[in-house]
C-alpha cells in the first residue's frame, strides 16, 4: 500500500507486478564490429571500448547460447545490476544499477521510453517479458539523463528488436518443452526484398511453475504459480532510396500468472491471478542528407500497458483477503533525432570520428488506476486519473583526439509541469597502447520527475498526491580501465577490468504525515562502489568469464544500508567447446546477504528491517549443430535447488529442465 513504510528512502520502491537507434544505424567506425559498436550509449554507433560508462551488450547468440528465455535471465549476470524478483515468471521484478532505485532506471524499446506511466513510481516491471522479438539488450550504466531524460539516474537499458537484414525469405523456429510441466514454441519469419525488410515474430509459453512461498515457512503448500504468455511482433521497413528507411513496429503482448500476495501472515493460495498485457505501435524515418554528412530521423510511438491482479476470496485465508487492482498506462512519444558526421567533411591529423547530435523529444503520459483491496474486513481504495508531459531538447558531441583520447558530452533541457531540469555529462576515454589499457573517466547529472501517483494518487487511507513536488536530482562520477593481456599467441587472452563508481542523490520523494499524508522531496542516498570483470581466452575452444560488485548503498542522513541491494554480487560464466558442434555453457550467479523486511518462519511479517541470507544459482545449457540449420539443446536453472530468497519472503524457484530444437530454414 502506498502508505507503508516500503516507500520511505529505505524502501524498496514497487516496480510494476543492449541499440535503440539499431533500427537503421549508422555504419561502424573502422575497425569495430557489430557486437562490439553500441549506440545507445551516445546516439552514435561507438565501439564500447570508447564509451565512458559501464557497457554491457547482450547478442542474439548469447541470449541462445546461454538458453535465456525471460528478459530477467537475460541481466542476472550483468555486473553492477541486481535484479530482485518475487516469484517466478510474472512476479514483479525490479532492476537496481548500481544501488540507486528500481524508478531510477529507464527501460527503451527501440530508442522509445517504455517505464509503464500507471506503476506508483514509474518504474519497468523486468518479471514478465521474454525475448523472442529481442535482437540485442544494450545496458549502459551510470546518470544518462543528458541523453534519455527523466528516470535515467542509475542507468538505461535498450531492448533491440529483430529485423530482417538478409535477401530472400528465412523462417526460424524454437520448440522447446520440459519439467516442470513447460511449454514454449517461437517463430520468425524474416527477410528483404525490393527494398523492403520485414520480420515477424511469434512466441508461445506455459509453465506450471512453481510455489514461490519459501519452504521454511510452515504456512508452504507446494502451490504452484503458473505462466502463460503469447507474443506478436511485425517489424517492417522500406528503403525508398539508399541511406532513407521508413519504418513500423507493431508489438503485443499479453501474460496471465500466478502470484502469492504477502499478507501477515503470508497465505499460500492458488486463488491470485496477475494479467500483463502491452501494445506498442511506432511509425518513423531515417534519412540521410547533404551528401552523408547530416542524418535525421522522426519517430512517432505510442505504448499501452493494462495490468489487473485479483483475489478472490478464500475462505481458509487467514488475512480474509480479496482484491481487484486495474492498472492502465499510456504513453506517446515524439522524437526529432539528429546526427551530423563531421569527420566527413573534412580530413585532420588531430581530430577523428567527429559528431554531433541534437533533438527534441515530447513524451505525453496519462495513468488510470483503480485498486480495491479488502484485508480482514476492512476496505482499501487506490485511485489516479491524471495526465502530464515532458518536452524536452538535447544535443552533444564526440570526437577522437590524435587517434587516443575519445571524449564525449552530452546536455539536455526537459520541461516536466512546473520543473525545469537541467542535466548534462561529459566523459572520456585514454587509450595507451604501451600499456594496453584505457583509462575511463565520466561525470553526470540526473533527474527523475515525480510519477502521476506522486502528484495526484489518493487513497482511501487518506493519502493525497502532491502536484507541487520537485523531480530527485543526481549528481554521479565513475573512473576506470581495461587492460588487455596477451598470451600462448592470443591478443586477448586475458581482459581485465575495473570500475569506481560514486553518486549523490537528493530531492527523494518519500510519503510523509505533515499534517496529510502527502509525497515530499525529503530523502537523500549516496551510492558508491566497485565494478570488477575478468574474461580469460586460453584456446579457442573456451572461453571464461566472471565479476565482482561491490555497492555501499546509504541512506545520506541516517548510514543506513538501502534495501534489497546487496554489498557483494558476483556472477561467472563459460562458453566450452570440446568438439566443434557441441557448446556447453555452465553459468554461477552469487548474491550476497541484504537488508530487507523480514518474513519468519511461520509466515509472519516481523515489521523489521534484518539482513536477508545469500544465494548461489547454477544454471546450464549444452547445445549441439546436428546441422548448420538444427540445434538440439537443453537448458537447467537452479540445477541444485537453491531457496536463496531474493526478496524476503519469496523464494528462488526450483530446478528446472527443458528441452528442444532450434531450426532456421
Amino acid at each position: 500500500m502506498r502508505r507503508s513504510v516500503v516507500l520511505l528512502l529505505l524502501s524498496v520502491p514497487t516496480a510494476a507486478p543492449l541499440a535503440a537507434v539499431a533500427a537503421d544505424p549508422a555504419a561502424p567506425q573502422a575497425g569495430a564490429t557489430l557486437a562490439s559498436v553500441v549506440v545507445t550509449a551516445t546516439r552514435v554507433p561507438t565501439p564500447a571500448e570508447d564509451i565512458p560508462a559501464g557497457v554491457s551488450i547482450i547478442t542474439r547468440a548469447e541470449i541462445d547460447r546461454r538458453g535465456y528465455n525471460t528478459l530477467a535471465d537475460a541481466l542476472s549476470a550483468v555486473p553492477g545490476l541486481r535484479l530482485s524478483q518475487s516469484g517466478g515468471p510474472g512476479g514483479s521484478a525490479s532492476a537496481f544499477i548500481r544501488g540507486t532505485n528500481s524508478d531510477h532506471v529507464l527501460v527503451l524499446r527501440d530508442g522509445m521510453p517504455i517505464n509503464d506511466s500507471s506503476d506508483a513510481n514509474g518504474a519497468f516491471n523486468f518479471g514478465v517479458d521474454t525475448l523472442a522479438d529481442v535482437e540485442r539488450i544494450e545496458i549502459i550504466r551510470g546518470p544518462m539523463a543528458a541523453l534519455y531524460g527523466s528516470g535515467a539516474i542509475g542507468g538505461v537499458i535498450n531492448l533491440i528488436t529483430r529485423r530482417g537484414h538478409q535477401p530472400g525469405v528465412h523462417v526460424a523456429a524454437d520448440l522447446a518443452g520440459g519439467y516442470p510441466a513447460q511449454i514454449r514454441d517461437s517463430a520468425v519469419l524474416s527477410g528483404t526484398a525490393r527494398g523492403f525488410d520485414y520480420a515477424a515474430i511469434v512466441q508461445t509459453e506455459s509453465l506450471r511453475g512453481y510455489d514461490t512461498t519459501p519452504q521454511r515457512m510452515r504456512i508452504y503448500t507446494g502451490t504452484p504459480q503458473g505462466y502463460r504468455d503469447q507474443l506478436a511482433t511485425l517489424n517492417l521497413g522500406y528503403t525508398p532510396v539508399p541511406g532513407t528507411r521508413v519504418s513500423l513496429l507493431l508489438r503485443a503482448r499479453h501474460a496471465v500468472f500466478g502470484f502469492n500476495a504477502l499478507g501477515s501472515p503470508t497465505y499460500d493460495a492458488a486463488n491470485s491471478t496477475g494479467r500483463d498485457s502491452t501494445l506498442l505501435g511506432r511509425v518513423g524515418v531515417r534519412s540521410l542528407m547533404a551528401g552523408g554528412v547530416w542524418q535525421t530521423g522522426l519517430f512517432l510511438g505510442r505504448f499501452q500497458q493494462d495490468r489487473r491482479y485479483t483475489e478472490a476470496l478464500a475462505p481458509a485465508d487467514p488475512n480474509q483477503t480479496s482484491s481487484d487492482s486495474r492498472y492502465h498506462g499510456y504513453r506517446t512519444d515524439l522524437q526529432w533525432n539528429n546526427t551530423l558526421y563531421l569527420s566527413d567533411l573534412f580530413t585532420s591529423s588531430v581530430i577523428s570520428a567527429a559528431d554531433v547530435t541534437f533533438g527534441v523529444e515530447r513524451t505525453a503520459d496519462t495513468a488510470k488506476v483503480r485498486v480495491g483491496y479488502s484485508f480482514a474486513g476492512f476496505p482499501y481504495q487506490e485511485s489516479a486519473d491524471a495526465a502530464m508531459t515532458d518536452d524536452a531538447a538535447y544535443a552533444g558531441a564526440q570526437g577522437t583526439f590524435w587517434k587516443r583520447l575519445t571524449v564525449t558530452g552530452q546536455v539536455r533541457q526537459d520541461r516536466v509541469l512546473n520543473d525545469r531540469p537541467f542535466t548534462w555529462r561529459l566523459g572520456a576515454v585514454l587509450d595507451v597502447p604501451v600499456v594496453r589499457t584505457r583509462f575511463k573517466a565520466a561525470y553526470g547529472t540526473a533527474f527523475r520527475a515525480p510519477s502521476l501517483f506522486d502528484r495526484y494518487g489518493v487513497d482511501s487511507f487518506g493519502y493525497v498526491g502532491n502536484p507541487n513536488l520537485r523531480a530527485e536530482s543526481a549528481a554521479g562520477w565513475e573512473a576506470g580501465f581495461t587492460t588487455t593481456i596477451p598470451a600462448r599467441g592470443r591478443a586477448d587472452f586475458a581482459v581485465f577490468g575495473a570500475t569506481y563508481f560514486n553518486e549523490q542523490i537528493d530531492n527523494l520523494i518519500v510519503a510523509v504525515f505533515t499534517p496529510v499524508d502527502t509525497a515530499v522531496n525529503i530523502g537523500s542516498a549516496h551510492i558508491q562502489g566497485v565494478e570488477t570483470t575478468l574474461a580469460l581466452h586460453p584456446a579457442g575452444w573456451l572461453r571464461l568469464s566472471a565479476s565482482w560488485t561491490y555497492t555501499q548503498p546509504e541512506n545520506a542522513d541516517t548510514g543506513a544500508l538501502l534495501l534489497r541491494r546487496p554489498q557483494n554480487t558476483a556472477a561467472a560464466d563459460a562458453r566450452i567447446m570440446p568438439l566443434p558442434r557441441l557448446t556447453i555453457a555452465p553459468e554461477l550467479l552469487f548474491t550476497g546477504a541484504f537488508q530487507d523486511y523480514l518474513n519468519d518462519n511461520n509466515g509472519f511479517s516481523t515489521g523489521t528491517i534484518g539482513t536477508s541470507g545469500q544465494g548461489l544459482i547454477a544454471n546450464l545449457t549444452v547445445s549441439y549443430a546436428l546441422t548448420p540449420r538444427a540445434t538440439l539443446y537443453v537448458n537447467g536453472t537452479n540445477l541444485f535447488g537453491s531457496r536463496f530468497e531474493p526478496v524476503n519472503g519469496y523464494q528462488t524457484p526450483g530446478p528446472g529442465v527443458i528441452g528442444g530444437v532450434r531450426l532456421r530454414l
